[in-house]
């Protein structure tokens, strides 16, 4: 994003153009690849003379503010350093010291102080003069510079951050995108405010700016601005946005034919829009559950708008498709709210959950609106999503249950419930409650009983718990204890050896 003051745009019939460059011109590209040279010209040069040469080329061309602008994007791929023989701010300090004891007013009296100072730091009085400033800015000598966009990619680089500048003061921004789920998950992670409509022209994200509900902030303006880095990488897009310009508002559009994306890094940070929908999140996914956690699912129509609720859990993604959608509602303005519960009320037929802040004190409409709702306040607590899946749980498991036979045969000697459940990919509960003919259920493992007397007679009362582990590992069997058990024996333990089987 470039400065206010190098904006470039266009005000004609109460538009607002940014003023992009022509990239079929040669003399912008020319111009580009110039300014470019200059900065690769003037390593190891102060910042002084780095200035001198982009004024110089200012002069000639017929915009300054073009020249400033490319001079701004590979300013920040250089690296300015000071280099003094004398760090500056001590010699700055011996000096003055020097000329207090003097008590400086004349030309020969600083000639005196300097000499004196220079004398404690064991140099010369003149080059001492010389580095006295060698931190300001104009002395910093420039030790890198590695830009990383070619002449062409410069221009790409710059129309971008020229739109961005416009952008900075947009107080609506409206925007189709051929690949919407980037743009939502922008959207989400810069904590934007936002609705999805359905028009004729296809889903449109209305972002809101902070005009409509807050004061404007520099910092929301700035995360419009990067919103368009992520816009950009779409093949095709649209934008619409209102742009308060100094008091009057006047209409931006940009498409991908206005801006490109040349290298530039996604947005990658914020991976959730708050601090409690990230806990919660860290906290259910340390669960051992039958649901997993899905980050951002589809849209949702709701009427004319769309939904995209934070979570989704879903039931044993490789069985039943069922799908329970979870909304994290927290603190916001009483505006929003209300228009957050209409979208509710014009959801289509789903099974959702909504974590409502208590603050908000909407849960009864909410459960009005026939979504369950789970009051929090600070953290969601657990206990009560689990409780609510659990309503859906007993009729996913019964619903399993009654597609597979009452009997099950399994083919192999030995295998998990969890391993037989993932094969018929129901739950294990499912499995549980059938009957198994040619299997002894032995703790959560199936195993056939020629398995088991093999086992018996393979091990005697004495052995280690470790020469059994290996015995059953055999037969891939893990559940030892379970097994010893249904063989009638038990495990002595004797202080911190590793204990040895008895018949019970």
């Amino acid at each position: 994003m470039l400065t206010k003051d190098l904006l470039r745009v266009s005000r004609a019939s109460g538009g607002y153009h940014p003023q992009f460059v022509d990239h079929a011109s040669d003399d912008h590209r020319a111009l580009a690849a110039r300014v470019l040279g200059v900065y690769q010209g003037h390593v190891g040069e102060q910042h002084e003379a780095l200035d001198e040469a982009l004024t110089a080329i200012e002069r000639e061309s017929d915009d300054f503010k073009l020249v400033r602008g490319f001079a701004k994007l590979l300013e920040r791929e250089a690296v300015f350093e000071t280099q003094s023989p004398i760090e500056p701010v001590h010699a700055r300090r011996t000096v003055f010291e020097a000329a207090k004891a003097i008590g400086v007013v004349t030309e020969s009296e600083r000639t005196e102080a300097l000499s004196r100072a220079a004398e404690r730091l064991s140099v010369s009085p003149d080059k001492l003069d010389a580095c006295l400033y060698d931190d300001l800015d104009a002395r910093q000598v420039m030790t890198a510079f590695d830009a990383r966009w070619s002449p062409d990619e410069l221009l790409d680089q710059y129309d971008l951050s020229l739109a961005q500048t416009a952008l900075f003061d947009a107080t609506d921004v409206r925007v189709r995108s051929s690949d919407p789920k980037a743009l939502v998950s922008a959207v989400k992670r810069l904590r934007l405010m936002y609705e999805i409509e359905k028009t004729d022209a296809g889903r449109t994200v209305h972002i809101t700016g902070p005009d409509a509900l807050f004061r404007r902030s520099r910092r929301y303006g700035t995360r419009f601005a990067r919103l368009l880095r992520t816009i950009a990488r779409a093949p095709e897009w649209h934008l619409q946005a209102s742009i308060d310009d100094r008091g009057t508002e006047r209409r931006l559009q940009l498409t991908h034919e206005d801006v490109s994306v040349p290298d530039v890094d996604p947005v990658t940070e914020m991976t959730f829009d708050s601090g409690v929908e990230s806990d919660f999140a860290a906290r259910f996914s340390s669960l051992d559950l039958d649901w997993t956690l899905v980050r951002e699912p589809e849209p949702l129509a709701a009427g004319a708008h769309v939904v995209i609720p934070d979570f989704a859990f879903d039931w044993q993604p490789h069985s039943a498709d069922f799908r329970v959608f979870f909304e994290i509602m927290g603190f916001w303005t009483p505006a929003y709210v209300e228009k957050k519960l209409s979208r509710l009320a014009d959801l289509e037929d789903v099974e959702l959950l909504v974590a409502v802040d208590e603050s908000l004190g909407v849960g009864e409409q909410i459960e009005s609106l026939d979504h369950r709702a789970i009051p929090y306040s600070g953290t969601v607590r657990l206990k009560d999503v689990r409780d609510a899946l659990r309503r859906h749980e007993a009729e996913l498991v019964e619903q399993s249950a009654d597609d597979l036979p009452n009997e099950l045969v399994p083919t192999h000697d030995v295998v998990t419930l969890e391993a037989l459940a993932t094969a018929y990919a129901v739950s294990e509960s499912a499995i549980e409650a059938k009957a198994f003919p040619e299997h002894a259920r032995v703790g959560r493992t199936l195993v056939r009983p020629a398995v088991l007397e093999r086992i018996d007679e393979q091990i005697e009362s004495g052995m280690s718990l470790s020469a059994v582990a290996t015995v059953l590992d055999e037969d891939g069997i893990d559940d030892t204890s379970a097994v010893l058990s249904h063989l009638g024996y038990r495990v002595a333990w004797d202080g911190l050896s590793g204990g040895t089987i008895r018949e019970k």
